[in-house]
């Protein structure tokens, strides 16, 4: 079942959206928020340990930056595993895991299906309405999606419209391996088209610990990437051991990804 803004079992609002083509009217935030949207090549890439790296040398930094998670699934915060839970533990905030997730869903789903199997429904509306409270508490913040930006995210939404909605650049996270030049292309050209700008691609080596030894595409993959997409790959993220601190996070970011046209991209 849901949980919202710590009440188990309250059905969400209703609330209309334009979305790829829907009938109801287009929903944007009131303010311009400012903030990356941190998206994937596919689940499992690597966005929840890379978006609370860059959060955390931000904040490293000075810069009073926060995590926002519109919608997850899988579980329900609680034990400490869920993608909220590794966003307040690696970037170093003081919040409450439905405070940054405030939708969550225990089924291992896309959003449109989990929140259908606990009887709820959702709208890109609604999500950005529970995200509000969240960012007037910081400078800006780093968005993480579900999955990529093709995940079904309501009935006449993909990830892709939430992103293109909140009228946040894209920062896309990949595996550093064999088929991602593929799968990073595909996904820029998504973002593009829906008018995303691409701020840039963190490529991430997970839980290989000589990725160069396993797979001799590593090398290549980022110039690759950048010759036929236009990209930037600002950077490779090294393997981190499992539930890292905020202090390693910080750091492993600082030495392995180019934070310059993060902070470029997050001050517009």
């Amino acid at each position: 079942m849901r949980q919202r803004s710590g009440k188990a079992g309250e059905r969400p609002r209703t609330a209309d959206c334009g979305a790829r083509g829907g009938a109801g009217e287009h929903v944007s935030p009131t303010s311009p928020l400012r903030g990356l949207f941190v998206t994937g090549t596919d689940t499992g890439v690597g966005k929840t340990v890379v978006t609370a790296a860059i959060a955390a040398a931000l904040r490293a930094e000075g810069t009073n930056a926060g995590v926002w998670k519109p919608v997850q699934s899988g579980g329900l915060p609680g034990g400490g595993g869920t993608d909220a839970e590794r966003l307040i533990r690696g970037s170093g905030i003081d919040e409450r895991p439905d405070a940054v997730a405030p939708y969550a869903f225990s089924a291992p789903l896309a959003p449109s299906l989990a929140a259908a199997a606990a009887g709820a429904s959702i709208t890109i509306g609604e999500l950005i309405a529970a995200g509000k409270p969240l960012a007037a508490r910081y400078e800006a913040l780093l968005v993480e999606g579900a999955g990529g930006v093709a995940v079904p995210l309501s009935d006449d939404a993909l990830i892709v419209d939430l992103i293109a909605t909140l009228g946040l650049p894209a920062l896309i996270v990949a595996r550093s391996g064999l088929g991602t030049v593929n799968h990073t292309l595909l996904t820029a050209s998504m973002l593009r088209a829906a008018g995303v700008p691409v701020a840039g691609v963190v490529l991430n080596d997970g839980y290989s610990l000589n990725p160069e030894r396993d797979d001799p595409s590593v090398v290549m993959n980022a110039g690759l990437i950048e010759r036929y997409g236009g990209l930037r790959v600002l950077g490779r993220f090294p393997h981190v051991g499992d539930d890292p601190a905020s202090a390693e996070l910080a750091a492993a970011a600082a030495r392995s990804i180019d934070l310059a046209p993060v902070k470029e991209w997050m001050a517009r």
